[in-house]
């Protein structure tokens, strides 16, 4: 799904969701970004009921619970909502890998992009006079994280399919390098953000953490410059980067704890504290301290010290994100 379609769908859903009564198309035309706006051309008319009917059915090919019908008997047409009671997941456990997963997409979607076009939908249906229950509606907070100050250009510049230009620091490096790039996307991997793309001066993919771009990205040209490959898989091209040799990693669980890493290791016999000291063989140490992490206090690296490192930066990036006051 193109990224500025799957915008429009979240703002959507978050608008509906949002209020008791039904809203037309009409103000949906009007209130929620990404629709063909209203010029008084039957071109456009024709472009909004196209695009309006094929997210009505995606959403219900998804299962959103999309209802019709009218506020009120005065009502001249149809509108649209969604009931929350039926919208709603059952309460759902997840494990503390699952958990660490959900607040790095949480992370994204906090943006101040995603999340303040999606308020602004709700702000102008409240002034259009559509009941808005704020209980009911989705938090939305916009937040982008400042240690990541490229992240919103080179989102946005993927979504538009605009060429980027940055300057970029490679750590052997000691000067930045200037960069053209077609932009593929934007992906988490292991609690950093990262963009892939077409490097053009090299003709060749490439990635590049966007804690070491410099300044702030500036895109160039039209929109639509590029189409990225279809089976392009950005995560993958992150996880290829950082594949190397075989390393050894020894960690210490305690006892009866930490199954599913006890599948994959070797026993080396009890340490001094009570604690089982296993010994694991893997070729991607990052990947591996985010299942460390997923197990908490139940497991500890003994070496070596850069996977150490890894486990304690992410334990000590979900204790910042837990609410105030939490355990």
């Amino acid at each position: 799904m193109a990224a500025k379609r799957a915008e429009r769908l979240v703002n959507l859903v978050i608008a509906l969701l949002g209020t008791r009564q039904y809203v037309t198309a009409a103000k949906i035309r009007a209130t929620v970004p990404g629709y063909e706006p209203d010029d008084g051309t039957a071109r456009a008319d024709e472009a909004f009921k196209r695009m309006f009917e094929r997210d009505k059915a995606e959403l219900r090919e998804m299962g959103v619970p999309l209802e019709t019908g009218r506020t009120s008997v005065f009502d001249a047409e149809d509108g649209y909502r969604i009931a929350r009671a039926d919208y709603e997941l059952p309460e759902i456990t997840l494990t503390g890998e699952e958990a660490a997963a959900v607040g790095l997409a949480l992370r994204l979607w906090e943006s101040a992009q995603l999340a303040g076009a999606a308020q602004s939908a709700l702000v102008k249906l409240k002034a259009a006079g559509v009941d808005v229950d704020t209980s009911r509606a989705i938090p939305l907070r916009p937040r982008l994280d400042s240690d990541e100050p490229a992240f919103e250009p080179c989102y946005a510049a993927a979504r538009d399919r605009r060429v980027l230009t940055f300057d970029y620091r490679r750590p052997d490096e000691d000067a930045p390098a200037r960069r053209r790039v077609q932009p593929w996307g934007v992906v988490a991997w292991h609690g950093r953000w990262y963009l892939g793309g077409l490097d053009l001066d090299r003709q060749a993919p490439r990635v590049f953490r966007l804690s070491r771009v410099v300044g702030t990205p500036r895109p160039t040209g039209p929109a639509g410059a590029f189409e990225p490959p279809e089976d392009v898989d950005l995560a993958a091209m992150v996880a290829g980067q950082f594949r190397g040799e075989e390393q050894l990693v020894v960690v210490r669980a305690r006892p009866r704890t930490a199954i599913g890493l006890r599948r994959h290791a070797v026993p080396l016999g009890p340490a001094e504290d009570g604690d089982d000291r296993l010994e694991l063989r893997t070729t991607e140490p990052m990947r591996l301290a985010g299942e460390i992490a997923s197990y908490g206090a139940d497991v500890v690296v003994e070496a070596p010290a850069a996977v150490r490192a890894a486990v304690v930066e992410r334990l000590t990036r979900l204790a910042a994100m837990a609410p105030e006051g939490a355990a």
